[in-house]
């Protein structure tokens, strides 16, 4: 899965014109943190996510980037 974009926070960020220096210190964490989430190199845990569409005003869903329907295909369970 290298190469997915599974958040959008960096993509919100820009459109809020909120550095992500000011979102690290809104959420108590290391500005490092942060980078990691809008690498997509790691993705913040469910609570943390909340807390992020909190700060920038948005639905947490908006942080969320829609699955690949390429690479995920509905099995109906039988």
């Amino acid at each position: 899965m290298e190469g997915k974009n599974f958040n959008r926070i960096k993509v919100v960020l820009a459109e809020r014109e909120t550095s992500q220096k000011d979102l690290a210190a809104a959420l108590g964490v290391t500005p490092g943190t942060v980078s990691t989430w809008c690498r997509n190199f790691k993705q913040p845990e469910i609570q943390t996510l909340f807390k992020i569409a909190c700060i920038l005003k948005v639905e947490a869903s908006c942080l969320i980037s829609p699955m690949d329907a390429v690479d995920y295909v509905f099995q109906p369970a039988k």
